[in-house]
């Protein structure tokens, strides 16, 4: 029973599917949190594209069956209504929580910052970051050659997108671009939205990442806690029964839990992670015809902001 397939459980009688449902979510009761380690294997029967990609770099986290999964997503992304419109009615709340974690200093209101927007895909956030009044510019990466392709083409719409150093589009990893000769050695804010819980060794990458991030500066992002809940809403539901987000776009075990987060952050000299001051959580939940709301505790429960600050007398 514990191997029955989502989309099998609503052919089964209620006591038999109640039965099944809890069998399968059996792993998440534990009370010991899971560390910041890999899932071992892709998801199975994920659609890949038929593009003959690269081998990543060594110690890359590029994982070829995510790049390949995110190929065939391509052409869809500036749709509003399709399989990315999750992701464009998340983008208001993105920027509402950038500016949460922001305000908890004083900042020159003539400052311009430099953002490093990392897994970009189309560009929803990262066109809309190069448009504020205070962002100079705007680095975006992802290793998926034809999201890249599609928020290049995008970017040409707006003429004021296309001023040097404005928005620059880059394909690499986040361990190759150092090699970048287009890149600032660090970055005011750098962000991570629907990213973490595509990586399979999540504990390095977040550590490459801290060199680009300038002292003082937040690394902000969104993901998934790994809970019962979550299981339910964004694979049952989502991908199996209401189709609104592509079957095999997440690997439920590769989720992370917001203690298990900060835990790791806690045990990072560079990071200063106090609460308020240098840790944010906000837990959001979608809400059908409306969109994403913030709800206050629901992080423990599915998608979740997070962001931890920089210290100031870290290299």
């Amino acid at each position: 029973m514990a191997n029955t397939s989502p989309s099998r459980l609503f052919q089964l009688p209620a006591a038999l599917r109640s039965a099944a449902l809890s069998t399968s979510l059996a792993p998440t009761l534990s009370r010991t949190p899971k560390p910041l380690v890999p899932a071992t294997t892709p998801s199975p029967g994920r659609a890949y594209a038929t593009a003959t990609l690269p081998p990543p770099p060594a110690q890359s986290s590029v994982n070829q069956a995510e790049v390949s999964h995110f190929n065939t997503l391509a052409s869809a992304w500036w749709d509003p209504h399709g399989s990315s419109r999750l992701l464009h009615l998340m983008n208001p709340l993105r920027h509402d929580f950038i500016r949460r974690c922001t305000n908890q200093e004083v900042r020159d209101p003539n400052e311009k910052l430099h953002y490093l927007d990392i897994g970009c895909g189309g560009g929803i956030f990262a066109e809309s970051a190069a448009r504020m009044r205070n962002v100079s510019t705007v680095t975006a990466v992802d290793p998926t050659p034809e999201v890249i392709a599609v928020a290049r083409k995008h970017q040409r719409v707006d003429p004021t997108l296309l001023e040097p150093g404005k928005l620059t589009y880059l394909q690499t990893s986040i361990e190759e671009l150092s090699r970048q000769k287009e890149v600032r050695q660090q970055y005011d804010i750098i962000t991570l939205f629907e990213v973490i819980e595509h990586i399979q060794q999540p504990s390095p990458f977040l550590q490459s990442i801290l060199k680009h991030l300038k002292p003082g500066g937040w690394l902000v992002g969104s993901t998934i806690a790994r809970t019962p809940v979550s299981w339910f809403t964004t694979k049952l539901m989502a991908e199996e029964v209401l189709g609104i987000v592509p079957r095999g776009t997440h690997e439920w075990s590769q989720y992370i839990q917001p203690q298990e987060m900060r835990d790791w952050a806690r045990q990072q000299k560079a990071l200063s992670t106090s609460e308020g001051v240098g840790w944010q959580v906000m837990g959001v939940v979608y809400v059908p015809g409306i969109g994403w709301k913030e709800v206050r505790g629901s992080e423990s429960l599915g998608n979740y902001f997070f962001g931890m600050k920089k210290r100031d007398d870290a290299e």
